[in-house]
């Protein structure tokens, strides 16, 4: 489903749905990203005792992350939240790109892919159930309109909306396909799966998978 430029004007400013913690880092580090060349797709936080911040980004110009591009964001958002200080204790930081199977979190991206699959999960059941699948048929800030696997039609509030994220299907794959480069000699072109960057922890062999970037409180700083 093609955008006119008039509705990508519309949705330029379009920022992920967020609560508590994760809408305060969130419109902490948007601007930084913004200036960067970059948007927000997402952030998450999981663990408790030693956090991770997951910060999930796109392009703005709509191609595809590489490693260099999450290092880049990586240092740029690490400097924010070291200023801004979300946690008492040390934490970590990972940076991603968002991948074919996104997570629907903005209002532009339910439109950018208006007709492919997704699943959506509700915060509270919404016609006697929680989770849902079928074809994106419409979406607005309000609300999403799906043609589900059995047939049927269903608007949901987006407010209601605990999390929801397109299925990898063919169709889904054709369309978000980038060109391969003409140039033989070109640096490979990074490849459809999300891009995730960890800093190397000290001391890590060849093979090891990398640590996340620890970051620590003010006080601990020297």
């Amino acid at each position: 489903m093609a955008l006119t430029g008039r509705l990508f004007s519309f949705l330029s400013d379009d920022l992920p749905q967020h609560e508590g913690l994760e809408a305060r880092i969130a419109a902490a580090i948007a601007p930084t990203l913004g200036a960067m060349g970059y948007e927000l797709v997402r952030v998450q936080i999981q663990g408790r005792e030693r956090p991770t911040v997951q910060v999930m980004a796109d392009r703005a110009d709509g191609s595809l992350i590489g490693v260099g591009d999450c290092e880049a964001i990586s240092h740029a958002v690490g400097a924010v939240l070291d200023v801004d200080d979300p946690f008492p204790g040390v934490w970590n930081l990972e940076v991603s790109s968002a991948g074919i199977d996104r997570p629907l979190m903005r209002t532009k991206d339910w439109v950018r892919f208006a007709s492919h699959v997704a699943t959506v999960e509700m915060t509270i059941p919404h016609e006697g159930r929680r989770r849902f699948r079928g074809r994106i048929l419409s979406a607005d800030e309000n609300e999403v309109r799906l043609k589900l696997d059995e047939g049927a039609e269903v608007v949901l509030p987006r407010r209601d909306i605990r999390r929801a994220k397109l299925v990898l299907t063919d169709e889904l794959i054709a369309a978000t396909a980038q060109p391969e480069p003409d140039d033989a000699g070109t640096e490979e072109a990074p490849k459809k799966a999300p891009r995730r960057w960890r800093a190397p922890a000290t001391g890590t062999q060849d093979g090891e998978k990398p640590a996340r970037t620890p970051r620590r409180p003010p006080s601990e700083r020297n």
